[in-house]
């Protein structure tokens, strides 16, 4: 992989960032010991203000972000173990994640001074939650195509338009949005800004999605002649496609992109493993899972270990989001076999019911973030074979 991408080298985390794992997985195990596993399995898109508060309060979120911000001013590495720790045990973090993960870094990076003394400190406490407002009902995942649309107005701009398969806007305070401020569709990259919007302002209409799990999550948001001050524009306009690409970057290189399905095959090892299953078969799956994890989990560290110096990996990104997303949709496939190949092994409701849910989730998987053909394109283009 090194030879294809020589900027992925491999990454160890300090010892002072390794150190938090001890007490955050202790605070983890006291919060989450009555939650059922098919609960925990939903964890990034399982929503709790309460839980997102908690985190603040033990000065766990904005790890990375400054101190004169309310942040910790810590390493990528400690935010990986405590998104790590996050993750395999199912905490419900969709409350504070978008926020946290890339509206900040977002702000810090293009937004004025007062929108980050405003926004950041508010983010850290678990006091201001974001949705992403990217995709449309017509442009998919072409976000050049964009038609949701902002005019400057003698106050500010003025908002009309649509957004889709947006995670929590019904319970989020903010939005970031990418609009059209100038130009036309066929335009492609020019003339698209970003803005935030308070999604409490008149003439926003917030409509939720249920998927085939039975959630609510997705959204289709309707802006309709919604006015926005004129500090609601982020960065320069114009330069929307400059900063969501660089915002997208925190989307598709955590370990959010590699553990989705963790919690199905630690539920899944734990019993068979009580069970006293031991045939070929069922190590031949485990020793899949572990062999992939380990893998990707390197990659990862390594794009943590790219942001953490500043830099930019945007192909590197892809390259995990891509992997990752096969890997986490692969799992209950393994796992639903092994069921399948041990007649005398009886799975607990419990496994069944996570393995159910994540069944029906995983084909998402390669929709969040960007659809594999973007990340293959991306990838490509970053390869020059394009």
């Amino acid at each position: 992989m090194n030879s294809i991408f020589p900027a992925l080298s491999h990454a160890a985390i300090p010892a002072e960032d390794e150190a938090l794992r001890a007490p955050v997985r202790a605070f983890l195990q006291a919060r989450l010991r009555d939650v059922p596993t098919e609960i925990r399995a939903r964890s990034w898109l399982g929503f709790d203000a309460d839980f997102s508060r908690a985190l603040a309060a033990q000065g766990w979120l904005g790890l990375t972000l400054p101190q004169q911000y309310g942040g910790a001013g810590r390493s990528g590495f400690a935010r990986f173990v405590l998104l790590e720790e996050l993750l395999a045990a199912g905490a419900p973090v969709s409350a504070h994640w978008i926020a946290d993960r890339q509206t900040a870094p977002l702000i810090l990076r293009f937004g004025t001074p007062a929108q980050r003394e405003f926004y950041v400190p508010k983010i850290v406490r678990g006091e201001a939650f974001f949705c992403i407002g990217m995709s449309e009902s017509d442009t998919g995942s072409d976000l050049a195509s964009v038609r949701t649309r902002a005019t400057r107005t003698a106050t500010g701009w003025r908002l009309s338009g649509r957004k889709i398969w947006t995670t929590n806007a019904h319970r989020s305070h903010y939005m970031i949005a990418l609009v059209r401020t100038s130009g036309a569709p066929e335009d492609r990259h020019k003339g698209l800004s970003q803005v935030i919007v308070d999604l409490s302002l008149p003439g926003v209409s917030i409509r939720p999605i249920h998927d085939m799990a039975g959630d609510g999550h997705f959204c289709e948001v309707l802006f309709e002649d919604v006015d926005l001050p004129p500090e609601a524009l982020v960065g320069e306009e114009g330069s929307g496609w400059t900063q969501v690409t660089a915002e997208l970057a925190f989307e598709r290189s955590g370990p959010e992109r590699v553990y989705s399905s963790i919690v199905l095959a630690d539920t899944w090892l734990a019993e068979v493993k009580q069970a006293g299953v031991t045939s070929l078969a069922v190590r031949a799956i485990a020793g899949r899972i572990a062999g992939r994890l380990a893998v990707l989990r390197s990659m990862s560290l390594a794009v943590a270990d790219m942001l953490n110096q500043g830099r930019h990996p945007d192909l590197e990104a892809a390259v995990v989001k891509d992997l990752g997303t096969e890997f986490e949709q692969t799992v209950p496939v393994w796992i639903g076999e092994a069921l399948g190949l041990e007649p005398h092994f009886r799975p607990s409701p419990a496994l069944l019911a996570t393995l159910a849910y994540v069944r029906q989730i995983s084909p998402t998987y390669s929709l969040r973030g960007g659809t594999r053909q973007i990340m293959r394109g991306i990838i490509a283009r970053g390869l020059g074979l394009r």
